[in-house]
């Protein structure tokens, strides 16, 4: 990998990607990146990161994962803003093309630093939108940047073994089954059981089909699990990474799996996402040449995502 001079970890941060979310009350507001960067601020580790800006994803790029008619059905009822684009949770509000492909540029952005060598470490704190599959929205989740980077990575960059690791309260089914029979992702996914909570999938049973057999790991947890379930479940994350050898990491870091999220059962602190994050740092060192992405995910209690997210960049800070 490039040497790298500065800081070890960037953050693709900024009003373009601030901006996705919905109104009226909506659990995914506008208000979560401003929620971030205040306490990012607070805690004096706006200093220690390069910042970069986000940019437009192309209708290329958005092609790596979504179908050309899917995208065409967003762009042509965001010019609109009337209905829904899934079943009534992801509102078809004006303007969410153009934020939403902001919200897949700045993952791009991210990837693009780490794998220049840029940077060692990068988070995007408006991102990690697992539930959009190739043909349609759901959960609040229009474009699926992580997809879109999984695709970039393998046709882009050659990459053959590219790790997920998500531990949202949601289970990553857009990615999930985006991949489900592609070994080029080593899947991990730790989530509320989905016989209590959206979207009913990730069975422990859920392992890849055909040559992906394998390299897929779901792991349910029971509603009101807290740290002590979340690190004894933590365990089989990285033998599973370990024996995949990753050589990139993607890290969807969703805070509704913390304790008082007002839409899961989980009960997490932010000690958990801390963990997680140095954890994998290590294992992007031996494997990866350093180089993990972190995508906020869902939470939908400010104070949570904030201290959440808050506490992985400090992990990737001290790491890089």
């Amino acid at each position: 990998m490039a040497s790298i001079e500065g800081p070890g970890t960037c953050i693709v941060t900024g009003e373009r990607i601030a901006r996705y979310g919905f109104g009226d009350g909506h659990p995914f507001g506008a208000d979560r990146h401003d929620a971030f960067m205040r306490e990012l601020v607070a805690q004096g580790l706006d200093q220690r990161v390069l910042m970069l800006a986000p940019r437009a994803a192309t209708r290329q790029e958005l092609e790596l994962f979504h179908l050309p008619a899917y995208i065409d059905l967003v762009q042509s009822q965001s010019a609109t803003g009337e209905g829904f684009l899934d079943a009534g949770d992801t509102p078809a509000s004006k303007g969410i093309y153009e934020a939403a492909c902001d919200v897949v540029g700045a993952a791009l952005v991210a990837t693009e630093a780490l794998m220049c060598g840029r940077a060692r470490r990068a988070f995007v704190p408006i991102g990690g939108l697992h539930h959009a599959s190739r043909g349609h929205a759901a959960g609040f989740c229009v474009f699926n940047d992580c997809g879109v980077v999984v695709e970039h990575l393998k046709r882009v960059h050659g990459l053959k073994r590219i790790a997920y690791v998500d531990i949202d309260a949601h289970h990553g089914d857009g990615v999930y089954y985006g991949f489900e029979d592609d070994p080029a992702l080593i899947y991990a996914d730790l989530h509320e059981d989905g016989r209590f909570l959206y979207p009913g999938t990730g069975a422990s049973t859920e392992t890849g089909l055909g040559p992906a057999r394998g390299t897929k790991l779901n792991l349910p947890l029971p509603p009101g699990a807290g740290d002590n379930e979340f690190h004894e479940a933590w365990i089989a994350v990285e033998a599973h990474l370990e024996r995949h050898c990753p050589e990139f990491v993607i890290f969807q870091c969703g805070a509704d799996s913390l304790e008082g999220d007002p839409i899961t059962h989980l009960r997490l602190t932010e000690e958990a996402h801390a963990h997680a994050a140095g954890r994998l740092c290590l294992i992007a060192d031996r494997h990866a040449g350093g180089r993990i992405l972190g995508l906020g995910g869902g939470g939908y209690n400010r104070r949570n995502l904030a201290r959440a997210w808050t506490r992985v960049v400090q992990a990737f800070i001290e790491a890089a």
